[in-house]
């Protein structure tokens, strides 16, 4: 059988009774889509609520002694100056400035923090944090908890009916709260570009609490093709794809994610690189891209200059349903990131016209304290 060695999350059993397609992803038996279809599931989600299951990623607690001081010699965020149940989302950077992975870093309580991580990445992170925190800190992996985003603009509503709190988080924002007396932690953020929630739970009750929410008639089912969709338009990088060991924070239009203390301090792998690029600028930049015609382009897609001079590749690819048309990401050298610059693009060999545009492709809707 070919789940035998695949890692399933507490949902794989509802995912089959809902009719989900399943596919392998990052060594997990994951849902790609329901019977609707990718189309209508992010369509439902731009309108309403989508609840996907991403209880692949890596869930990690660190304890010990002011832990946020110790991430900061890994990450170049500030995390130091954030408050309690704030979250930001940063990146574990290599000494040369590549990105090793993204993440979020939730400050619970000053000797507390909450990691999320990407799935394939989990445990090759969980070792170098422990390799750089261990063992002033304690780094423990949550390997058997449920993680729920639900998102959308009826999101928060839907979990207001549950846990009234809810709705005063701001944007990245969290608090660990009961739901018919079972604990649970749940964060206003996403990966859709829409308002929403994630939350995190043991998977003994994941069952009955993802029933309760999809009994919800604004709430529809969503698998991983549709949270791609979603994700590419709003611009925001998928890891392995749009950043990776050979791109930089900066290169990949994250230089936001770096703080103004960082910035004068230093004092983070890369730090020598990645400061130079912001000051001087980096030689290639992530870009939104629109391809004309209805043709998408793919990742690996060469991108030339007018002149058919090679200039950077897809990372990034596909129909964007929002928008009606084909978007994609990739990185061209930088005298060619400006927005306007006409581009082509070969697929399968022939030059397809296209324009840099400036991302995201849809506007994000996060929402703000008290929204």
């Amino acid at each position: 059988m070919l789940t035998d060695h695949l890692k399933t999350t507490p949902l794989n059993g509802l995912h089959r009774e809902l009719g989900a397609r399943m596919v392998p992803f990052a060594g997990w038996d994951m849902p790609v889509q329901y019977p609707t279809g990718i189309l209508t599931e992010h369509l439902h989600t731009r309108l309403a609520a989508g609840l996907f299951d991403v209880s692949h990623m890596g869930q990690l607690v660190i304890t010990g002694p002011d832990p946020a001081a110790a991430i900061e010699r890994l990450v170049p965020a500030d995390i130091v100056g954030l408050g309690e149940g704030k979250a930001r989302y940063t990146t574990l950077t290599a000494e040369d400035g590549g990105i090793l992975d993204d993440l979020i870093i939730t400050k619970d309580a000053p000797d507390r923090l909450f990691v999320v991580v990407n799935a394939g990445g989990a445990e090759t992170d969980l070792a170098h944090l422990k390799t750089h925190l261990e063992p002033e800190h304690q780094v423990v992996h949550l390997a058997d908890q449920a993680l729920f985003a639900l998102q959308g603009p009826k999101a928060v509503e839907c979990v207001a009916r549950l846990a009234p709190e809810v709705s005063s988080l701001g944007f990245m924002e969290s608090l660990v709260t009961k739901v018919q007396g079972l604990g649970m932690r749940i964060s206003r953020l996403g990966y859709t570009g829409e308002d929403g929630v994630e939350i995190s739970l043991p998977p003994d009750y994941a069952v009955k609490v993802a029933r309760t929410l999809l009994a919800m008639e604004e709430v529809k089912p969503i698998g991983l093709g549709a949270r791609d969709s979603l994700r590419l338009e709003a611009g925001l990088c998928l890891y392995g794809h749009d950043i990776d060991t050979t791109t930089s924070p900066v290169e990949a239009n994250l230089a936001w994610t770096i703080g103004k203390r960082r910035r004068e301090g230093g004092g983070f792998p890369g730090a020598a690189r990645i400061l130079r690029e912001l000051a001087q600028g980096p030689q290639r930049r992530l870009v939104g891209i629109k391809p004309e015609g209805r043709a998408p382009a793919r990742e690996g897609t060469e991108i030339v200059a007018a002149d058919g001079t090679p200039i950077g590749k897809i990372t990034s690819g596909g129909f964007g349903p929002s928008v009606g048309a084909p978007v994609a990401m990739g990185y061209v050298a930088s005298p060619h990131a400006a927005a306007g610059t006409p581009i082509q693009l070969l697929v399968r060999g022939k030059p397809l016209a296209a324009t840099v545009v400036k991302l995201p492709f849809t506007p994000h809707r996060y929402a703000r304290r008290g929204a």
